[in-house]
């Protein structure tokens, strides 16, 4: 009894030794540093021209960096669209009042600036209109009692996309005020069921010619990892990682999506809730439809379409994957952005080499600083980007954002 009193009490010290043991997170301060050194940060000169600002304090905080980015290019198009100047926020994972939290027995920072994630416009880089200021700017051009708030209660519900954001720019051309909040608690603005649906297909004619979504790029950091791997992608030219722009191919390679891991309890409620392929994905063009239609709601034929979408086995993807080898000449690699343990993607690699494949590298495979192990799933995005193929998961957002970027 006293040996079990013993090893309980020890428990708490364990797990402390475990999450030291993973290491303390890196400073991002250069990052912040940079970001307010952008020349649009300098104060005098802002005060002099009366900018007017759009702020969108109730964001997406706590989920995925997709999530936050689809939210956040969408708000950009908002103020954009409406002559302001867009707010951008740091990528908020926690609000503890400490610089980190705990996540999977390891120590996360609470937070990390846009610009670890991307540049171009929407994290505050060039742009013909007015340049987005980051939070902390904001906080000083802007303070508390000048700050005009508005609700967004009155705004369209269920509507298309293009409806939301033509509602918002006519709502906004009647307020002279230069620092305006956007209140969305009570009623947020793109929610998750606007991102699943179809609605969002309207805004892309007009936003793909936007400079938020031309001029978008990935970080430096963001970058710097992709170079890092250049063993790991064997590109034909070195050069070709070189071109920070998502217009350069890496031939030959085929990059697919494949979560697992929680998915194994998600993908089931997805085909409980009737799920369709997620907003950008459901372009009419796009080679793959996604249609349960046929099958009785909760059959057996009913789930295994689901499961084969969204969890699909060794076998089907190994069947897949060589209808589309044929279908494109010159595939040889694989890469797989997956959240996967080791020994499922060996049996995959191992399944794949049999078939005909050259080889096959995933995330896992990747070398990483700690400063982009913190923003791997950007990495593994960009990578996506440049493949010559890319084979998603229509269900999930990861690839909803990959196709956005594959697309311009």
């Amino acid at each position: 009894m006293r040996r079990i009193l013993v090893f309980v009490a020890l428990i708490p010290v364990f797990l402390l030794f475990g999450v030291l043991w993973s290491g303390i997170p890196p400073s991002f301060e250069d990052i912040h540093d940079f970001e307010g050194s952008l020349p649009q940060h300098y104060i005098t000169q802002a005060l002099a021209e009366n900018r007017p600002y759009l702020r969108f304090p109730d964001h997406l905080w706590g989920l995925g960096f997709n999530n936050v980015l689809q939210e956040a290019l969408l708000m950009h198009y908002i103020a954009e669209k409406s002559g302001r100047s867009f707010v951008f926020e740091d990528y908020v994972w926690s609000h503890l009042p400490f610089r980190y939290t705990l996540y999977d027995f390891a120590l996360r920072p609470v937070s990390l600036p846009m610009n670890a994630f991307i540049s171009g416009p929407t994290a505050g880089g060039p742009t013909p209109q007015h340049a987005a200021v980051r939070a902390k700017f904001w906080d000083l051009v802007c303070p508390p009692e000048s700050r005009r708030t508005i609700s967004s209660k009155d705004s369209p519900s269920n509507a298309d996309g293009k409806i939301i954001v033509d509602w918002w720019v006519e709502r906004l051309k009647t307020v002279q005020d230069e620092c305006v909040e956007i209140e969305s608690k009570e009623k947020i603005i793109f929610d998750m069921p606007f991102f699943d649906s179809d609605r969002i297909v309207s805004l892309w004619p007009e936003l793909s010619l936007s400079p938020i979504v031309t001029n978008f790029l990935w970080s430096p950091l963001v970058h710097s990892a992709v170079l890092r791997n250049f063993a790991v992608l064997q590109p034909q030219s070195i050069e070709a990682l070189y071109d920070l722009s998502a217009n350069t191919t890496l031939t030959g390679l085929l990059a697919v999506h494949l979560r697992r891991g929680d998915y194994r309890r998600h993908c089931p409620r997805l085909a409980g809730w009737k799920a369709q392929y997620n907003g950008l994905n459901q372009f009419p063009e796009l080679p793959d439809r996604f249609n349960s239609t046929p099958y009785a709601y909760k059959s057996d034929e009913y789930n295994a379409y689901y499961m084969e979408h969204c969890l699909p086995t060794v076998e089907q993807l190994v069947a897949r994957l060589a209808t589309i080898r044929k279908e494109t000449h010159g595939l040889r690699r694989v890469y797989v952005l997956t959240n996967a343990w080791g020994f499922w993607l060996n049996g995959l690699k191992a399944a794949l080499l049999k078939d005909g494949w050259d080889d096959l590298k995933s995330t896992l495979d990747l070398q990483l600083d700690p400063k982009q192990t913190q923003v791997a799933a950007a990495v593994d995005m960009a990578i996506a980007e440049r493949s010559q193929v890319f084979v998603g998961n229509g269900l999930e957002l990861e690839y909803n954002n990959v196709e956005d970027g594959k697309r311009t």
